[in-house]
């Protein structure tokens, strides 16, 4: 018999019980639309990493410290030995961990490494509020502005050179420093107020060395003393960011000169004067992977910790991918569901066609014929079921996704990405799930004998 027309019979014998055949697809079909969704909210969570990375993150460039706690992997379960010479950085749990910092002498040595481009300092400063005149006070902190980041702007522009007390604003300070539009605010001025470190250090080292004990009023007038402000003029207003890296929505940026000067003035006196939890290594020609790796691995033999923007990247999809691994599973357990119910359904098939088995048989169809007969009517259940779900995933996602953009305010992206081609395949594993399950029915079907199938009522 052709395989073709053992396609057609098999058609055939599932119209003939299309309320089963449908069930039995259904039960697939549940499988097949909670993984075509999984997979294409996986995709958009990836894509968004990419942007996020691509829009903040130079590829030529390298993340180095002197200390792997800067990337979390430090052992925070058992104590560490304090050092004076440390800077400190809380983690997200909550604890507070010392890190090992650069200084000067580390970026020296950094700069002098063959294939090494250029050196920046990682540097964001805390500040204890800002404001402008009749306005009130907010908290906020001031990062340096990469000439990579690709911002989206309000009002206003870049210059090429980012300085001399200027400074971009996000869009989330507009109405709350007093600003009627994004245009307003270009050329006006903010004053950003910090506390110097040194006016508590001394203070802590006359306490101790001398033994006074300072009223808290006293305390609260000494530090009014040592706080000093600068007035920076706006430049440009950031758009609220989509791709941006989380925690730095309402961060405003000003040039490395600016945010230096800053931090100096901050931390003089203190472990932290001019010194840097990382820095950032461009590499001459680095967009050439193979020169990237080079320079990261003379600086991991320097003893540094060095990371590249793709390591970074490939951490954040490990995570997507694991959380994509749970959700699957469930997928997989209704599947593992509806295998039982293609094998409940063929064998049901086997059983009421019996006679029909045994006249085939008698009429010369071979028993390899037979349960391809029986393999090509699960194939069918299993496309079936694979493409109602998948199509039933793609239109529900696609009418849901403008909703769910707008929900988690995610611009111009979607969350659901559907990639036809894993849909394809995916159908196709679901034809060869539900071969699988059919092997034993079909077993059973050309091991029936023909005269005995005949004699069945």
């Amino acid at each position: 018999m052709k395989v073709i027309d053992t396609l057609r019979r098999s058609n055939r014998s599932l119209l003939s019980a299309k309320a089963r055949t449908i069930l039995t697809a259904l039960a697939i079909g549940v499988g097949a639309f909670a993984l075509t969704l999984t997979l294409s909210a996986s995709n958009g969570a990836e894509r968004f990493v990419n942007q996020i990375v691509s829009d903040n993150f130079d590829p030529a460039e390298l993340i180095v410290s002197a200390d792997e706690a800067v990337f979390n992997r430090v052992d925070t379960s058992k104590p560490q030995e304090y050092d004076e010479s440390f800077g400190e950085i809380a983690s997200q749990a909550g604890a507070t961990t010392q890190i090992k910092q650069i200084d000067a002498e580390d970026i020296e040595k950094i700069s002098q490494v063959d294939g090494v481009d250029s050196v920046r300092e990682g540097v964001s400063v805390s500040l204890k509020y800002l404001t402008r005149e009749g306005q009130k006070k907010y908290v906020g902190v001031v990062g340096t502005f990469s000439p990579y980041q690709k911002p989206d702007l309000l009002a206003g522009e870049i210059p090429e050179s980012l300085g001399n007390r200027q400074i971009l604003l996000p869009e989330g300070y507009l109405s709350s420093l007093g600003f009627v539009n994004p245009e307003d605010a270009v050329g006006k001025t903010v004053r950003l107020v910090m506390n110097k470190s040194t006016g508590s250090s001394l203070l802590a080292q006359a306490q101790s060395e001398q033994g006074i004990n300072i009223s808290q009023e006293s305390l609260m007038e000494f530090q009014k003393e040592v706080e000093f402000s600068e007035d920076f003029t706006i430049v440009a207003v950031l758009k609220k960011p989509v791709t941006s890296q989380p925690g730095t929505e309402l961060y405003m940026y000003a040039g490395i000169e600016d945010t230096k000067r800053l931090n100096d003035i901050i931390k003089e006196g203190t472990p932290g004067f001019q010194k840097y939890s990382y820095i950032f290594v461009r590499v001459k020609d680095g967009e050439n992977e193979s020169k990237l790796i080079e320079v990261q691995n003379k600086l991991k033999d320097m003893g540094y910790e060095a990371q590249s923007v793709k390591d970074t990247q490939e951490f954040l999809n490990q995570i997507i991918g694991v959380l994509r691994g749970i959700v699957i599973t469930f997928g997989l357990i209704a599947l593992i569901a509806s295998v039982f119910g293609v094998i409940n359904t063929m064998y049901i098939s086997v059983l009421q066609r019996t006679r029909e088995i045994g006249l085939m048989k008698a009429l010369g169809m071979r028993k390899r014929d037979v349960g391809r007969l029986f393999r090509f009517e699960a194939a069918w259940i299993g496309f079936i079921g694979g493409a109602i779900g998948s199509l039933l995933a793609f239109v529900i996602g696609s009418l849901m996704n403008p909703w769910i953009t707008k929900k988690l305010e995610l611009g111009d992206d979607s969350l659901l990405v559907f990639d036809i081609k894993q849909i394809v395949v995916l159908i196709f594993l679901l034809v060869l799930v539900a071969i699988f399950a059919g092997l034993l029915p079909a077993r059973k079907a050309t091991k029936l004998d023909p005269i005995e199938a005949l004699r069945t009522e």
